[in-house]
C-alpha cells in the first residue's frame, strides 16, 4: 500500500523525515519497503527564478528573434535571446539560468551560454511546457506585475515534492488501509515517545442537507450479508475532471484519476478506508434501491463489460429492475457516474466480509473496495465519510445535498469488550509493565477503560480494530506501542537444552543440486497447482487424494500435485516443442495428499499431508555425433547412475538398499525401486509411460527418477559416519562370466555377493550383458567384475581362490547359475 508523506502530515503534523516515518512505522508492525521522492514536475523547477524584462529589441540578424535584458535579482541584468512573440519590456518572466536541467518530451535539456545569429545568450526566457506546469507552447510565460523578481520558480508555483512510503500491510491490519489509519497509528507511537503530536481529521461540523428534492429509499433485505447501509444523492452536480490538487494526490500513489465523482469516492478511500460507491441517480428505476440476493445463475455486466452468473450468495445493489451493483466488489456497466450525469447517489455501507471474499474469490475479482469489505471495514465510520463525500461532491462538482442521510442499521455493532489482566501481560511480554504507562498506552491505541481492577482492566476496543477481540491481542497491541525493543533478555536462561543434529536440509539441496548442475542438469520450478484431469486415470495416484482448490483460478490449476511428473513433462513440452529435446531437469518440490478416510474427530489438517521430493528427468540425446564418437541417445541406466549417484553423495549406500522391478505401474512402461529393509520406499525411476508421454505430444522416451527426500533425510539421520586409514595394500580384481535367466537382474547378482562375502569384497561391477546367438532359449550372460581387499594384508591365491568358489557354489544354489 503506498502512503504519501505530503498526505499523511495533513492529519498529524511531526517534523520526521520521510525515513524517520518509515522506521517508526516498521518498529509497530506497519513494515516499510521502499521510500520514493515523487517530483510534480520533474526536475522540481531548479535553477528557474522569476524575472523582469528591462529591454526588448529586435535581433540584428534575425527577422523573428528579440535581444533581452532581464533583471533576475543578480548583479547585473542578463542578456537573453527569445524567440516568442509575446515578449515585451516590463513583463514578469520565467527565467533558466545557466546550468538548468529543463526535460521536454523525456529529453534532459542543460540551458549553456551560447551565441545565437552572433549574439550572446546567459538563460532562457520559458514557456509552459519547457518547464513542465502546462502545454502551451503560444509563446513565454507572463506573470502578474506583483511577483518579486528573484522569486524562486519553485516557491512561485508552490511545488513541493512528495514522498511515497510503501507499506506492507500483514492481513490483520486493515485499520492501516488508509492515509489517516497509518496516521493514527503513528500518532500512538509518538505519544509513548514523550512526543508533542496532535492527530487531527477533517471536521464534517458544516453539513447541512440542503433540499429533498430527490429521495432515494433503501431497504436491505440481507441484513447478516449487509449490516448497515448508509446512503445520500446531490442534485445538480457537473461531472468535470479533478482539480490538480486532487488528481495530484492521486497519481502519486499510483490511482488514475478518472473525474471528480469518483475521485472523490477513491480519495476518501485512500483517506479513511471507507470505501463508496457513486450511483447515477437517474438510473436508479423507481428511486429506491434493495440490498439482496438474486437467483444462481441470474446474468450481470460488471463495469469491466464481462457478463458473470451470480451466484446465491453474490451480494446485489438493486433497484426495481434488477441488479446495479455486486456489493462491496464491482460496480454495474449501466449504473455508473459518466459525463452526462447530473444527479447522484453515494453509497457508504459495510459489509459482511465472510460474503465480500467468497464474492471476489468467486469471480476472481479484486478492487480495492472488496480489499478492506473482506478484511473488515469500520461499521461505524459510514456517516462520518458520507456527510464527507457529500461536502467533497457539492465543493468540488457543484449541485446541492438533496436528501437526507438514509441510514439502514438494525443491528449495532458495539465496540469489543476485552478483560486484560496484570500478571498474563507481564507473563507474555516478559517485563513488568507499569499501570500509568499502561493506561497511556491504551489511550494513545483509543482502547477505552470500563473498569480498573486490582488485577487488570477492563476494556473497550474500538470497532475499528477488528482483530483486537481477545487478551492475547491486546497484549500485542501493548508490546507493538511499548517497543519490542524495550523489552530486554534477563539475566539468566529458564530453559532444558538439548542438542541432537538434524540433517539440514536446505544444505543438503545445495550439495545435491550442485553435483547435478556439474552433471548437465538444468533445475525448474513448477507450480504446486495442477491439472486434476492429469489424474482422471491414475490408479497409482488416485483422484479421490486430490487436495482439491475450493476457488480454482482456473480449471488447470484446480488442485495441488500429488507427484513432480507432470510438472516435468510440461517443461520437456515446452522446450521440446521450441527445438530443444535433449533435455536433462530436476526439481525439488512439495507433493499434496488427502485421504478421506482419515480420521477428523480432533483435526480436519489429519486427513491432509504433504511430502517432499526430488525429481530427475533425462530424455533426448546423451552425446551429439562429431568426429571423435558417434551419436548416444540417453536410456534409463543413465537415469539410474545419476539417482544412484545422488544417493552416495548424501551417505545412503546403494548396495544395502533392496532393488525391485517394478509392475503393473500405469505412469511407467518399466522401472524399479529402492527401499529400505524396513519397507520404506526411497526412490522409483523408470521410462514414463507411453501413453502419458504421448499425451504431452513428446516424441521422445522420459527416463524419470522420484527421490522421497523426506524419507532420504530420515535415512541419513541414522547412518553412522566412520572413517580409517587408507588402505596399504593393494587391491585385486576377479572376473565371472555367468549364464543364467534372463529374467535375473544384476540386482540380485549383486545382493549375493555382499551377502556372501561381507569382509573382503568391495565393490561388484557388471560390464556386459550378451544375449542371442549361442546361448540356450531363454537365457543370458553376464560379465562381473569382483574387487576383494584386505586393509590389513595382502590378499594370498587361495584366500582369493576360497572367495570366488563359494560366489560361484551360491550362484549355481541360488539362480541355478553357471560359468561359461
Amino acid at each position: 500500500m503506498n502512503i504519501s508523506y505530503n498526505w499523511l502530515k495533513e492529519y498529524i503534523d511531526v517534523d520526521l523525515t520521510p525515513e524517520q516515518v518509515g522506521y517508526a512505522l516498521t518498529s509497530i508492525g506497519l513494515e516499510t519497503g521502499s521510500i520514493e521522492q515523487i517530483q510534480p514536475v520533474k526536475g522540481g523547477l531548479e535553477g528557474l527564478v522569476i524575472g523582469k524584462v528591462l529591454t526588448c529589441t529586435n535581433h540584428p540578424n534575425s527577422d523573428h528573434l528579440h535581444l533581452t535584458t532581464v533583471d533576475v535579482g543578480g548583479d547585473e541584468p542578463l542578456k537573453i535571446v527569445c524567440g516568442a512573440a509575446n515578449v515585451a519590456a516590463n513583463q514578469k518572466v520565467v527565467v533558466a539560468t545557466i546550468g538548468t536541467t529543463l526535460y521536454m518530451d523525456d529529453k534532459a535539456i542543460v540551458i549553456k551560454r551560447s551565441k545565437i545569429r552572433g549574439e550572446e545568450s546567459f538563460g532562457m526566457i520559458c514557456a509552459e511546457d519547457e518547464i513542465g506546469i502546462g502545454t502551451s507552447h503560444d509563446g513565454i510565460i507572463v506573470l502578474p506585475d506583483d511577483v518579486p523578481v528573484g522569486t524562486l520558480a519553485k516557491n512561485y508555483y508552490a511545488i513541493k515534492d512528495d514522498y511515497v512510503l510503501e507499506v506492507d500491510l500483514t492481513p490483520n491490519r486493515i485499520d492501516a488501509a488508509s492515509h489517516y489509519g497509518v496516521a493514527r497509528d503513528l500518532s500512538a507511537y509518538l505519544t509513548m515517545q514523550q512526543s508533542s503530536v496532535k492527530l487531527t481529521r477533517p471536521s464534517v461540523n458544516a453539513f447541512t442537507v440542503d433540499n429533498h428534492d430527490l429521495p432515494v429509499g433503501v431497504t436491505v433485505e440481507n441484513e447478516e450479508a449487509c449490516p448497515r447501509y448508509s446512503g445520500i444523492t446531490l442534485k445538480g452536480i457537473k461531472v468535470t475532471p479533478s482539480p490538480d490538487w486532487l488528481q495530484t494526490k492521486l497519481k502519486n500513489i499510483g490511482v488514475r484519476p478518472i473525474n471528480n465523482v469518483v475521485d472523490i469516492t477513491n480519495y476518501l478511500l485512500h483517506e479513511t478506508g471507507q470505501p463508496l460507491h457513486a450511483f447515477d441517480a437517474d438510473k436508479i428505476t423507481g428511486q429506491h434501491i434493495y440490498v439482496k440476493t438474486l437467483p444462481e445463475g441470474t446474468s450481470f455486466v460488471t463495469l469491466d463489460g464481462i457478463e458473470r452468473k451470480l451466484g446465491k450468495d453474490d451480494l446485489m445493489i438493486c433497484d426495481a429492475n434488477g441488479g446495479m451493483c455486486i456489493g462491496g466488489v464491482f460496480g454495474g456497466i449501466e449504473s455508473g457516474v459518466t459525463d452526462s450525469t447530473t444527479n447522484v447517489f453515494i453509497e457508504s455501507a459495510y459489509f459482511n466480509p465472510v460474503y465480500i471474499r467468497q464474492t471476489a474469490r468467486r469471480h476472481g475479482l479484486n478492487t480495492d473496495a472488496s480489499f478492506r469489505f473482506e478484511r473488515g471495514c469500520d461499521p461505524n465510520n459510514t456517516l462520518y465519510v458520507l456527510k464527507r463525500a457529500a461536502m467533497l461532491v457539492k465543493e468540488l462538482a457543484g449541485g446541492t445535498i438533496s436528501s437526507d442521510i438514509v441510514d439502514c442499521y438494525a443491528k449495532p455493532i458495539a465496540p469489543f469488550k476485552v478483560s486484560v489482566h496484570f500478571d498474563k501481560i507481564n507473563s507474555l511480554i516478559g517485563k513488568e509493565i507499569d499501570k500509568e504507562t499502561l493506561t497511556k498506552i491504551f489511550g494513545a491505541l483509543e482502547i477505552g477503560i470500563t473498569e480498573e481492577r486490582t488485577d487488570g482492566f477492563e476494556l473497550l476496543v474500538p470497532t475499528y480494530r477488528v482483530d483486537v477481540q481477545r487478551e492475547v491481542d491486546v497484549i500485542e497491541e501493548i508490546l507493538r506501542i511499548y517497543g519490542y525493543n524495550n523489552v530486554l533478555p534477563g539475566e539468566s536462561v529458564h530453559s532444558s537444552i538439548s542438542y541432537f543434529k538434524q540433517p539440514d536440509n536446505h544444505q543438503l539441496q545445495n550439495l545435491i543440486s550442485e553435483q547435478l548442475t556439474a552433471n548437465g542438469f538444468y533445475e525448474i520450478m513448477n507450480n504446486s497447482l495442477t491439472k486434476s484431469g492429469y489424474y482422471d486415470t491414475l490408479k497409482s495416484f488416485p483422484s479421490s487424494k486430490l487436495v482439491m482448490m475450493m476457488n480454482p483460478l482456473s480449471s488447470d490449476l484446480n488442485c495441488m500435485r500429488q507427484t513432480l511428473l507432470f510438472g516435468g513433462l510440461e517443461s520437456i513440452a515446452y522446450n521440446s516443442n521450441r527445438k530443444s529435446a535433449d533435455l536433462k531437469f530436476y526439481e525439488f518440490g512439495n507433493c499434496y495428499f488427502h485421504d478421506p478416510q482419515a480420521s477428523q474427530d480432533k483435526d480436519l489438517l489429519n486427513a491432509y499431508s504433504e511430502e517432499m521430493h526430488l525429481g530427475l528427468w533425462v530424455t533426448g540425446n546423451k552425446t551429439y555425433q562429431n568426429w571423435v564418437r558417434g551419436e548416444e541417445k540417453s536410456t534409463f541406466f543413465e537415469l539410474k547412475a545419476y539417482v544412484e549417484n545422488t544417493l552416495r553423495r548424501l551417505g545412503i549406500s546403494t548396495h544395502a538398499l533392496q532393488q525391485k522391478n517394478v509392475t503393473g505401474c500405469d505412469w511407467l512402461d518399466e522401472g524399479m525401486v529402492y527401499e529400505t529393509a524396513k519397507g520404506a520406499v526411497i526412490a522409483v525411476l523408470g521410462t514414463v509411460a507411453a501413453t502419458i508421454r504421448k499425451s504431452f505430444d513428446i516424441d521422445n522416451e522420459v527416463f524419470v527418477g522420484d527421490i522421497y527426500w523426506d524419507a532420504v533425510l530420515a535415512e541419513i539421520a541414522k547412518t553412522k559416519v566412520s572413517f580409517s586409514d587408507l588402505p596399504k595394500f593393494p587391491e585385486v580384481k576377479r572376473d565371472l562370466a555367468l549364464l543364467i535367466d534372463k529374467a535375473v537382474q544384476f540386482a540380485e547378482i549383486e545382493k549375493i555377493a555382499y551377502e556372501t562375502e561381507k569382509k573382503l569384497l568391495k565393490k561388484v561391477q557388471l560390464f556386459d550383458v550378451y544375449e542371442g546367438k549361442n546361448l540356450p532359449e531363454g537365457k543370458k550372460s553376464y560379465a562381473v567384475s569382483f574387487i576383494l581387499q584386505d586393509a590389513s594384508k595382502t590378499l594370498t591365491d587361495k584366500q582369493i581362490d576360497d572367495i570366488m568358489q563359494r560366489l560361484i557354489k551360491k550362484y549355481e544354489e541360488t539362480l541355478g547359475a553357471q560359468l561359461r
